[in-house]
């Protein structure tokens, strides 16, 4: 496996739209070249006789049973509502975008 060099962190960068100084393509090149030897350790795993699995331990799912109870009613839930619109709670816009 060859190291990782500071031209392909440089030209990682570029692609990323990043802008690194000379001593931090130095830096994320070994860390990268580090990063990229582990994961390799990590496929050198005999796993022939290990199946594959989502978990270390055996999960199983639990759901309750949908069961209709009663609730508030719209009026009630949105009673405390400092402002209002549509039957929902309206709350500021956080992003500049456009609805």
């Amino acid at each position: 496996m060859s190291a990782i060099t500071r031209e392909e962190v440089a030209h990682l960068a570029r692609l990323s739209r990043l802008a690194l100084a000379d001593e931090e393509l130095d830096h994320f090149a070994a860390q990268l070249d580090q990063i990229v030897g582990a994961v390799a350790r990590v496929a050198e795993v005999a796993t022939a006789d290990i199946p594959p699995s989502s978990h270390a331990l055996p999960l199983t799912n639990v759901f309750r049973p949908d069961v209709v109870a009663p609730s508030l009613t719209p009026e009630q839930a949105l009673s405390g509502a400092p402002a209002v619109e549509d039957d929902r709670f309206r709350v500021p816009r956080i992003l500049g975008e456009e609805a």
